[in-house]
């Protein structure tokens, strides 16, 4: 199928899901509040929640997990695989479709694993340490140590731990600024990848010295992508934590009025 016509087929298939969503997600009660706030209020209410500290880790931590598969896997996968392992175009572009297809077991799987245990960072961590290993393994680790699609099915499974924290900044943000922490995050995550996408492909010209590319040109240009997961594990360490568990805890510390 031509790239043409797949896009017109997923913009098809896109129709009948919007009209099922349109139907599926709840309208607004009667009683329930409506007031629309105008332009000066949306303004507040991203200054309100942009000048949460919690929110700016959120993005950060967010944009620090994702960026070894938005920026590595999407963009440069399908030819680190070629050129630095020589493996087969259409086997290369199935082995780094691992990747997004470990985000659809990875990102529900997480979340529900955070509902469970009631914490968020715990597991925020642990998958972040999962992906800086695989991510050290995929870069340094020998050829044919693991299952040729093992290590990118992990990998997505891992970074969509980062989708925790689009659950993260609601919680520690108030209830009606939800969906513009949920801007918010997203304006973070992706400006990191925008921004930080062409600073990659231009260290890699200059590892290459704008010749044939080889693993060594690839291990010096991502190895940054491990220092910031690394990071992405320290700064949630300083995230507060909104779990159902510590919001328990929270309430159960919280002193009780005594009425005569």
């Amino acid at each position: 199928m031509r790239d043409s016509s797949f896009w017109l087929a997923a913009g098809l298939i896109g129709i009948p899901i919007a009209i099922l969503l349109f139907f599926l997600i709840p309208s607004t009660k009667p009683g329930e509040a409506t007031n629309k706030p105008g332009f000066g209020g949306a303004l507040r209410g991203f200054g309100t929640v942009f000048a949460n500290p919690q929110s700016i880790l959120c993005g950060l931590i967010a944009g620090l997990i994702f960026m070894p598969t938005t920026i590595f896997d999407m963009v440069w996968g399908v030819r680190f695989l070629q050129e630095a392992h020589n493996v087969p175009y259409s086997e290369a572009v199935l082995r780094s479709a691992s990747v997004p297809f470990g985000w659809i077991i990875g990102c529900p799987l997480l979340g529900w694993i955070s509902d469970r245990i009631g914490r968020r960072k715990p597991v925020i961590i642990a998958s972040a340490t999962l992906l800086l290993l695989c991510m050290a393994l995929i870069l340094f680790g020998p050829p044919g140590l693991l299952p040729p699609y093992f290590l990118g099915l992990v990998t997505g499974i891992a970074s969509g731990s980062a989708m925790i924290n689009y659950t993260v900044i609601k919680e520690a943000n108030r209830p009606e600024l939800s969906g513009t922490a949920t801007g918010v995050i997203n304006f973070i995550n992706f400006s990191m990848t925008a921004l930080l996408g062409p600073v990659f492909a231009r260290m890699l010209t200059a590892s290459s010295a704008g010749g044939e590319r080889e693993l060594p040109h690839y291990q010096d240009t991502f190895q940054p992508l491990l220092y910031g997961v690394a990071l992405a594990i320290v700064l949630t360490f300083l995230l507060r934590e909104t779990g159902e568990r510590a919001r328990a805890r929270s309430s159960a510390q919280q002193p009780k009025l005594v009425t005569p």
